[in-house]
């Protein structure tokens, strides 16, 4: 999966749950608006009005897997918007970026964020990258 439908799907469920929400999802709305049709953005809309009440209610009972789970179900839609027009990675991107990030507490915000690593190792070398937590053992 495209690592921007990562870091979007989460934020975007993330920031269901801030009270920048009616914001954000404006934005969401309006992008959706560019790359479907007017019917759809208003679908949408009623939509994510849903998936926030169950986003609360997951955060107030704790339960982080019903979470996860609605990241999931809305990086798969955004994948299938990707896999229709790549060009829209872009879009997604500023959205990403400019809307939905920013609402986001700091702690949430760092798990969205983009990482990239590289690497050269030569002859015998050993590189070790970890976007997160590592522990070696050797």
């Amino acid at each position: 999966m495209d690592p921007i439908v990562l870091a979007a799907g989460t934020a975007l469920v993330g920031a269901m749950a801030t009270d920048a929400w009616q914001q954000a999802r404006g934005s969401v709305v309006a992008w959706w608006r560019l790359v479907r049709s007017n019917n759809q953005a208003e679908d949408i809309s009623a939509e994510l009005a849903e998936v926030r009440n169950q986003v609360l209610t997951a955060r107030n009972e704790g339960d982080e897997d019903t979470e996860r789970a609605l990241a999931a179900v809305w990086q798969m839609r955004l994948q299938q918007l990707l896999s229709e027009d790549a060009a829209r990675a872009g879009e997604l991107r500023r959205l990403l970026d400019d809307e939905l990030t920013p609402v986001l507490p700091v702690d949430e915000q760092a798990r969205v964020g983009t990482i990239v690593m590289k690497a050269r190792v030569s002859d015998t070398g050993r590189v070790y990258q970890a976007g997160r937590d590592q522990h070696i053992t050797e």
